[in-house]
């Protein structure tokens, strides 16, 4: 069984750094792949981030764009989310996904992400 574990997450001020690692265990698995989703309270999980491994290309939503940098090891299945200047805006758990199958679908798509993980609570504090 597979399983990604996410880590990293805490009470930061705002303006302030986190980086939040996701890393796989379980049996070995290959995607194509992995990106970063967060679900404030009371809100839908949207999109953060994304890589693709095949040309390491990223992908991220505006609301973190020049603030937010994803990265990652596909050999490993894992994947990191670095998170500068944070906002109170930016308080949500923060869930990390692999993309298990190929899709035409742009990888803000939710629903092409096969594997998630449970979640790291990221509060930012005024």
């Amino acid at each position: 069984q597979v399983q990604l574990v996410e880590s990293g997450g805490g009470l930061v001020q705002a303006g302030g750094s986190l980086r939040l690692s996701c890393a796989a265990s379980g049996r070995t698995f290959s995607s194509f792949g992995m990106g970063w989703f967060r679900q404030a309270p009371g809100k839908e999980r949207e999109f953060v981030a994304a890589i693709r491994w095949g040309d390491s290309s990223t992908y991220y939503a505006d609301s973190v764009k020049g603030r937010f940098t994803i990265s990652g090891d596909k050999s490993k299945n894992t994947v990191l989310l670095r998170m500068n200047s944070l906002h109170p805006e930016d308080t949500a758990v923060y869930y990390c996904a692999a993309r298990l199958v190929p899709s035409a679908l742009p990888y803000q798509r939710q629903t092409t992400y096969s594997q998630w993980g449970q979640g790291t609570q990221v509060t930012v504090s005024s």
